[in-house]
C-alpha cells in the first residue's frame, strides 16, 4: 500500500468514527409505563448515602442492600423499571442539590423528615419511627449525657442526632466536647478506637452494628426524639411521590412492609 493510500484510509475511518459517536444518542431519562418521569430510561435511581445499616449498606458481594432499598425495589417494580443506587455524600441529599442537578430520582438513606428539609425536599409519608441512642464501648459506667461532661461524644456530622445532642449539651450547660465524624464508619470507628467515650446515632444502626461486632459496645442510653423516616423526591415530582406512597401504604396492608422490617430491623415494637 503506498502512502498515500494509507492516509486516505485514516481519515476515512477517523471519519467514521466520528460519525458513528455523532450519532450515539445520550440517555436524558424517559417515563415508567404509568407516566412517571425517570432520569434514566429503564431504571429508578436512588441516592443514598453508604454505609448505613440494615437501611444502607453493601454485602460480601458488594451489592447494596437493606431496608431502604427493599422498599424502593417495591416502587421500582411498581414502576416497571429496577432500581439503580447512587452512593453520594449525604449533604447533597438532604440539601436537595442531587435531586436537583438530576442525579438521582429519589433520596432512600435513611433521613428524617424535618421542616428545614421540607423547604427543599418533598417527603414520602413516614415508613420507619426512629430513635436516637448513646452508644458506649462495653464495660463503660457511662449511662446518660450528664456523665460525659470532660469527656468527648462522637456523633455524625449533618444528621438529627448532631442536632438533637448538641442542643441538649447548650441547654444543659455540659461541658461536653462533641465531635462530628463524616460518616457512620468514621463514627463506629472512633467509639471502637477509644477517640471518643461515647457516640450517638440511630437505634437500628446500633443494633445492626452490635450485631456484627459482639461483645464490643452496648446501647447506654435512648432518646425519643419523634423523628420519623422519608423517602424524598424533587419538589414538585407530584408522580414519583404519589407512587411512593401508593406502595408503602400497599405494602403496610398486604403485609409485605413487616416482612421487609422482620429481614432488616427485626421484631416490630409493641405500640
Amino acid at each position: 500500500m503506498n502512502r498515500q493510500g494509507y492516509f486516505q484510509k485514516i481519515v476515512v475511518v477517523a471519519a467514521a468514527a466520528v460519525l458513528v459517536a455523532g450519532c450515539a444518542k445520550e440517555d436524558t431519562g424517559g417515563t415508567s409505563e404509568s407516566g412517571v418521569p425517570l432520569i434514566k430510561t429503564g431504571a429508578l435511581t436512588t441516592c443514598t448515602h453508604l454505609p448505613y445499616a440494615p437501611f444502607q449498606s453493601k454485602d460480601s458481594s458488594g451489592k447494596v442492600v437493606g431496608f431502604d432499598v427493599a422498599l424502593i425495589d417495591l416502587v421500582a417494580t411498581k414502576l416497571g423499571v429496577t432500581q439503580e443506587i447512587v452512593d453520594t455524600p449525604f449533604e447533597g441529599i438532604k440539601s436537595g442539590s442531587d435531586l436537583n442537578s438530576g442525579k438521582c430520582d429519589v433520596a432512600a438513606a435513611g433521613m428524617t423528615i424535618t421542616d428545614e428539609r421540607k423547604k427543599v425536599l418533598d417527603f414520602s409519608d413516614p415508613y420507619f419511627d426512629a430513635t436516637q441512642a448513646l452508644a458506649v464501648l462495653t464495660g463503660s459506667p457511662v449511662k446518660t449525657l450528664e456523665e460525659l461532661v470532660g469527656k468527648r461524644l462522637g456523633v455524625q456530622g449533618g444528621t438529627t442526632g448532631e442536632d438533637y445532642i448538641k442542643k441538649q449539651v447548650a441547654e444543659k450547660k455540659l461541658d461536653i466536647e462533641v465531635v462530628s465524624y463524616k460518616d457512620l464508619a468514621a463514627l463506629q470507628q472512633a467509639l471502637a478506637t477509644n477517640q471518643v467515650v461515647a457516640a450517638v446515632n440511630d437505634l437500628p444502626v446500633w443494633n445492626e452494628y452490635i450485631k456484627a461486632n459482639p461483645g464490643k459496645v452496648t446501647v447506654a442510653a435512648g432518646f425519643d426524639t419523634g423523628e420519623q423516616y422519608g423517602f424524598a423526591v424533587k419538589k414538585g415530582n407530584t408522580a414519583l411521590l404519589k407512587t411512593v406512597n401508593e406502595v408503602l401504604a400497599a405494602a403496610r396492608t398486604d403485609g409485605t412492609y413487616d416482612k421487609i422490617y422482620a429481614t432488616w430491623i427485626g421484631d416490630k415494637p409493641t405500640t
